[in-house]
C-alpha cells in the first residue's frame, strides 16, 4: 500500500516484517511516526513497527539547510504560486504607463451627457485602458460627471476600481476600504457589492487570502440580493479552479434562494470554482435546478456554469453537449455552445468545429446560433489564419445574431495579430444596418488591431480610430453602436498601450485565465458588468529581465528596427488646424503715388535699420548664449531625473554631467541637488551644449543609454533641426516588445548580463551576471509603488534594538 508522507512525497513499504526492518531510517520513520500509520498500514507493517529495530531506530539528524538553498526555494515557491509575475507585471504596466486621457476627455465631450448608458461605457473604457497601472486620476479629476453613475451603473463603476488596481494584491483591501460592506454603516449596496467584485477582480485566480473575507461577507449580506451579486462573482474570480467544497456549497444556497440578481451570479461563481473539473456531482446539481427554476437569468448563470465545469476536457464533454442540444429550454442549448468552446478551446477540433457549424445554421433560437459561431473563435484560437476563413460564409448571412458572432469569432482568434484577412472581413460589417452587428465588428475590430504599430495616417489603425471617433460623435447614431465604440477604444489601448489579448502563451499551451475570461466577457450581450472579465485576457507585452533574486537590474538590449517602426501611438492634441484664406487684392487708382512715398520712407529708413542690425546681432548672440546654457542645464536636469529612475548608470551620469558619482546611500539624489543649485556658480566642471550632447550620442552608440532616454535629453536642444532617425533601438529593462518586434532583438555587444534561456527576447527573462563581483545596479520601485510599500512598513515598525539601562 502507499501512503503520503508530510513531505508530500510516497513512502512504499513490505508486507512482512523483514522488509520493514530493512527500510531506511528516514522513510520508516516518516511513515511510522504519523498518528495511526501502524493501523494503517495493514497487520504485517504493524507487526514490523513494533519489532526492536523500529524500536531502536534513532531519528534522523536535523536536515541542514544552507541560506543559499532557502532563498532559492522561496524564490521558487513565489515563482510557482504566481506571485512574482504578478508583481512584475504590475510593476511593467506602472512603469511604462502611455495612457492618452485626452481621448477620455473627448469621448466624454462627444457622448451624450444625458445617456446614461455612454456615460457607463466611458467609465469601463477607462478601466480597460488603465488595466493594472493603478492610474485613476481621470476619475478623481471628474468626481462630479461620475457621480452621475447610479444604481447598478454605480456597481459597475466601482468593479472597474479592480481592473485598474489588478495585481496590486498588498494594498487591496485598503484602496477598496471607502466602498466595502462595515459593520453598523450602511452605504450602497451597489457600492458595496461592486467593491467585492473589484477585490475579486484584483485577486484573480490567487484569492486564497481574501477567501475568509469573502466568505464572511456572503454570509453577511443576508438578502441583499445587490452585495450577494458582488461578493459571488468576486469569489468566482478570486477562487476559480479552486474546487471548494465549502464554498460552493455557500454559492449554492443563494443559488436556491431563487432570487433572480443574486442566483445568476451564484450560478455563475459556482461554475468558477469547479472549473475544468467536470465533477459530475455539481453539473447534476446545476442542471437540475435549471430544470426547475423559472428566471433566465438564473438559468443563464447555471448554463455558462455548467460549460465551465467541462473546461479543457474536450472529448469527455461530448456525452454532456449532446443532452444540452436535445433540451427544449434554449438557454441550456446556449450553454452547449459554451461547452464546446471551454472544453475544445484553442485545440482546433474537427469534430467540434462540425458540431458548431451544424448549429449556426440549423438551430431556431438566435442566440443559440449566435453562440455557436462565437465557439468556433475559441475553437481556433491556436491557429488565427484559419478562423477568417471558416466564418467567410457565415459573415454574409442573412441572420444579424450570426453575422454579429462571426465578428465576435475573429476577434477572439485574430486578437492582436493585425490579421489583413481578418480585417477584410470586418470592413463590410462596419456600416451593417443593424446596430448590434456594427458594435460587434468595432470591438472585434479594436481587437485584431491591438498593439498595431502602423501609424500612418493611411494605415488601418489609423482609419478605425477615426471610425471610432466618429461613431462616439455622431448624434444621430444608434446607442449600441456608440456603447461599443467607446469599448472599443479602450480595448485597442489597453493596459496603457502594452498589452494584448493572448489565449495561448509563446509556447501554444493555453492560458486559462484568458480563455475564462473572454468566455464570460462575451456573455456581456446580457449583463454588462461581465465585461470586466476581459481583462483576464490582457497579457503584457514586455522583456523584463531579473537576476538570480527576481530583481529587475539595469540591463539594455538592441532591437533592430527604427524606434518609428515599433513606436507607441502619438499623443492626441487639442490644437485646431487653421485653414489660411487668400483674399484678392484690389489695384486702387492711388496706390501708385502711395508707392512712391513709401519708396522715399524705405530709402530713409534702410541707413537707421543697418545701424541696429549690428545691435540685434549682437543680442542675438548673447541670447543663443543663454539658450544654450539654458539647455545644457536642462539636459543636466534630465540626466540626473533619469539615473534616479534607473535609466542611466551611476558612472554614466557622473561621467555625462562632471558630477563625482557617490558610493553609498542618496548619491544621485545628492548629486542632483549639488547641479541644480550651481546655477550662480558659473559653469565651472559643466560641459558645454555641444560636447554634452556629443557624449550622450557617444554612449548611445555604445548601447549605455536607451534610445528614449537620448530622444528625452535631445528634445532639451534650442532650435533643433529635424534630426535623422536612429536605424536601431536600445531599450532598457523592462521594455514593450510586440510580437513583430521580437526577431529584431539581440544583445548589445558589450552586455553585463546574458539570459539563461539563449535567444529569448521577450516575456521573464532570467538573466546571468558575467561579472558577478561587480556591484549591481538594481532598478527602484516606481513611485505608485514605492509609496504604497513604505506605507506597508510605516503600519508595522521593526521592533527597537535591545539595550541595557545605566547603572
Amino acid at each position: 500500500p502507499r501512503r503520503r508522507d508530510a513531505g508530500g512525497g510516497e513512502a512504499r513499504l513490505a508486507g512482512g516484517a523483514s522488509s520493514a526492518a530493512s527500510t531506511s531510517t528516514s522513510t520508516f520513520s516518516a511513515v511510522s511516526c504519523a498518528p495511526g500509520a501502524a493501523a494503517l498500514e495493514g497487520p504485517a507493517t504493524a507487526a514490523a513497527a513494533a519489532t526492536p529495530v523500529a524500536a531502536a531506530a534513532a531519528p534522523p539528524p536535523a536536515e541542514v539547510v544552507e541560506p543559499a538553498a532557502s532563498k532559492a526555494h522561496a524564490n521558487l515557491q513565489l515563482i510557482l504560486s504566481g506571485e512574482a509575475s504578478i508583481g512584475l507585471s504590475l510593476e511593467f504596466l506602472v512603469r511604462s504607463n502611455k495612457t492618452d486621457t485626452l481621448i477620455l476627455t473627448g469621448m466624454k465631450k462627444a457622448a451624450d451627457q444625458r445617456n446614461s448608458l455612454c456615460h457607463s461605457a466611458i467609465v469601463l473604457a477607462h478601466s480597460l485602458m488603465n488595466a493594472g497601472t493603478t492610474a485613476d486620476s481621470f476619475l478623481r479629476d471628474n468626481l462630479e460627471w461620475l457621480s452621475r453613475a447610479t444604481n447598478w451603473a454605480k456597481f459597475s463603476a466601482t468593479a472597474t476600481l479592480g481592473v485598474i488596481h489588478r495585481g496590486h494584491v498588498k494594498q487591496a483591501l485598503s484602496l477598496l476600504a471607502p466602498y466595502l460592506p462595515q459593520a453598523g454603516m450602511s452605504a450602497s449596496p451597489y457600492s458595496e457589492g461592486g467593491a467585492l467584485f473589484a477585490l475579486g477582480i484584483i485577486h484573480a485566480n490567487h484569492g486564497h487570502s481574501i477567501r475568509a473575507y469573502l466568505l464572511d461577507a456572503l454570509r453577511s449580506a443576508g438578502t441583499n440580493e445587490v452585495v450577494q451579486h458582488g461578493c459571488a462573482l468576486g469569489i468566482g474570480i478570486s477562487m476559480m479552479g479552486s474546487e471548494d467544497e465549502d464554498l460552493y456549497e455557500e454559492l449554492k444556497g443563494v443559488l436556491f434562494n431563487d432570487s433572480a440578481v443574486a442566483g445568476e451570479a451564484a450560478a455563475l461563481a459556482m461554475g468558477l470554482l469547479m472549473l475544468g473539473s467536470a465533477s459530475p456531482k455539481a453539473i447534476e446539481e446545476m442542471l437540475g435546478y435549471a430544470h426547475d427554476t423559472a428566471h433566465e437569468k438564473i438559468i443563464r448563470g447555471l448554463a455558462i456554469g455548467i460549460a465551465l465545469c467541462m473546461y479543457g476536457r474536450e472529448e469527455e464533454a461530448d456525452p454532456l453537449v449532446t443532452t444540452l442540444l436535445h433540451e427544449q429550454d434554449p438557454i441550456l442549448r446556449y450553454g452547449a455552445m459554451y461547452t464546446i468552446a471551454f472544453a475544445f478551446a484553442a485545440t482546433g477540433s474537427n469534430a467540434a468545429l462540425r458540431k458548431c457549424l451544424h448549429v449556426a445554421v440549423s438551430d431556431v433560437s438566435d442566440d443559440v446560433r449566435r453562440a455557436a459561431v462565437i465557439a468556433i473563435g475559441f475553437v481556433l484560437a491556436n491557429t488565427p489564419a484559419q478562423c477568417p476563413r471558416v466564418v467567410k460564409l457565415l459573415a454574409e448571412s442573412y441572420n444579424p445574431h450570426v453575422r454579429y458572432g462571426s465578428a465576435f469569432a475573429v476577434g477572439i482568434s485574430c486578437a492582436g495579430s493585425g490579421s489583413k484577412e481578418a480585417l477584410e472581413l470586418l470592413t463590410p460589417m462596419l456600416s451593417d444596418p443593424v446596430d448590434y452587428v456594427r458594435q460587434g465588428a468595432l470591438l472585434a475590430s479594436s481587437m485584431v488591431l491591438m498593439q498595431s504599430a502602423d501609424h500612418k495616417a493611411d494605415s488601418k489603425l489609423s482609419k478605425h480610430r477615426e471610425d471610432l471617433r466618429k461613431v462616439v460623435g455622431d448624434k444621430h447614431e444608434d446607442t449600441m453602436t456608440k456603447f461599443g465604440a467607446i469599448v472599443a477604444t479602450g480595448l485597442l489601448d489597453a493596459g496603457g498601450r502594452n498589452v494584448t489579448i493572448g489565449l495561448t502563451s509563446r509556447t501554444g499551451n493555453k492560458i486559462m485565465p484568458a480563455i475564462v475570461g473572454m468566455g464570460i466577457f462575451s456573455h456581456f450581450w446580457f449583463w454588462h458588468p461581465l465585461l470586466l472579465f476581459v481583462s483576464l485576457a490582457f497579457t503584457p507585452t514586455a522583456a523584463i529581465g531579473l537576476n538570480a533574486d527576481l530583481r529587475m537590474p539595469q540591463w539594455r538590449f538592441k532591437s533592430g528596427a527604427p524606434p518609428s517602426a515599433f513606436a507607441y501611438p502619438p499623443p492626441t492634441s487639442n490644437e485646431k488646424k487653421e485653414v489660411a484664406s487668400t483674399v484678392a487684392t484690389a489695384s486702387l487708382s492711388t496706390t501708385a503715388k502711395a508707392a512712391k512715398i513709401d519708396k522715399a520712407k524705405k530709402a530713409e529708413a534702410e541707413a537707421a535699420e543697418k545701424a541696429k542690425a549690428a545691435e540685434r546681432a549682437e543680442e542675438e548672440r548673447v541670447a543663443k548664449e543663454k539658450a544654450d546654457l539654458a539647455a545644457r542645464d536642462a539636459m543636466l536636469a534630465k540626466l540626473t531625473e533619469l539615473h534616479k529612475r534607473g535609466s542611466l548608470s551611476g558612472v554614466l551620469h557622473a561621467s555625462l554631467t562632471g558630477v563625482a558619482a557617490k558610493s553609498e546611500g542618496g548619491g544621485a539624489a545628492d548629486a542632483g541637488d549639488a547641479m541644480d543649485t550651481s546655477a550662480d556658480a558659473g559653469a565651472a566642471g559643466k560641459p558645454s551644449l555641444e560636447a554634452l550632447v556629443g557624449e550622450v550620442r557617444e554612449a548611445h552608440a555604445r548601447g549605455d543609454i536607451s534610445t528614449a532616454a537620448v530622444a528625452a535629453v535631445l528634445k532639451l536642444q534650442p532650435d533643433k533641426a529635424d534630426e535623422a532617425e536612429f536605424d536601431f533601438e536600445v531599450l532598457e529593462n523592462p521594455s514593450r516588445v510586440l510580437r513583430s518586434q521580437e526577431r529584431f532583438c539581440s544583445l548589445l555587444p558589450a552586455s553585463r548580463y546574458e539570459p539563461v534561456a539563449k535567444g529569448r527576447t521577450s516575456g521573464v527573462i532570467m538573466l546571468k551576471d558575467t561579472a558577478p563581483d561587480a556591484e549591481e545596479e538594481l532598478l527602484p520601485l516606481p513611485a505608485a509603488l514605492a509609496a504604497a510599500s513604505e506605507g506597508a512598513e510605516e503600519e508595522e515598525p521593526a521592533p527597537p534594538e535591545p539595550f541595557e539601562l545605566p547603572a
